[in-house]
């Protein structure tokens, strides 16, 4: 992998980004206003004293999923239309390498999705009073890692769409089942047998298992620390299999 090379692409990417406002706009603002709905559907709730608010914890799981959904969707697009517009195509003559191409994409939407985490994070915090046990710095961890697996997954399902709308086609077919079940909704050892089998393997119930973990100890568990390892495991895992099935353009 050339290093240099995977800095121009991230550069290359970044620059797009800055001038593309709706992108900007939907990835950093968008999070935040859907956690402020969250927020506003259990304001009204009425709980004994010390029994945790709904919020925190639908509040705390959402900081994974909506910027896992919003990178998912922006990612794969996005790449779709280099391939479309020939970009890729250009790029691809020259001595750059597949992976190196792909990891700068990466890198570059990772670090917008790092931004969009500190910024729906800070959104929970300040604004609507999040209030777990844990840091929120590993909240920030999570949530970011949770962001990349999104632009991974985006950039492997690019390579199977031929127009914007087959990308967002793949939003039922991977970013759905993992959010129901994921344990969100119900308790994964209350599924049957082999939605809970599907489940255990889902790269998005392990943001979920962490998220707990902070939300219930004031410091880093072991466990926490292994799912985050598994996450971005799954995450390079992603990006690899990404490069091999990385195409020229979309006929």
């Amino acid at each position: 992998m050339n290093l240099l090379m995977m800095l121009a692409t991230t550069r290359r990417v970044l620059d797009q980004l800055r001038h593309d406002h709706r992108s900007v706009a939907l990835i950093l603002v968008v999070p935040a206003l859907l956690l402020a709905a969250v927020y506003f559907l259990f304001e009204n709730e009425t709980l004994p004293p010390g029994i945790p608010r709904t919020f925190d914890r639908v509040g705390l799981m959402m900081l994974a999923i909506f910027p896992f959904v919003v990178m998912f969707l922006v990612t794969s697009i996005t790449m779709l239309r280099e391939r479309t517009s020939g970009t890729l195509e250009r790029l691809l003559t020259t001595p750059i390498h597949k992976a190196d191409l792909l990891f700068g994409y990466g890198l570059a939407f990772s670090i917008m999705a790092a931004l969009q985490s500190l910024v729906a994070t800070a959104v929970a915090y300040w604004i609507f009073g999040l209030d777990i046990k844990g840091s929120p710095g590993l909240v920030v961890l999570i949530a970011v890692i949770n962001a990349v697996l999104g632009v991974a997954l985006g950039l492997l399902c690019s390579a199977f769409a031929r127009t914007e709308f087959q990308a967002v086609q793949f939003m039922p077919v991977v970013v759905v089942p993992q959010i129901l079940l994921c344990g969100l909704f119900v308790a994964r050892d209350r599924m049957n047998e082999v939605l809970e089998a599907v489940s255990n393997v889902l790269p998005l119930t392990f943001s979920v298992d962490a998220l707990e973990e902070v939300a219930a100890n004031a410091e880093a568990t072991e466990q926490l620390w292994q799912d985050a390892g598994v996450m971005l495991a799954i995450v390079l895992g992603v990006l690899v299999l990404a490069s091999l099935t990385l195409r020229r353009r979309t006929a």
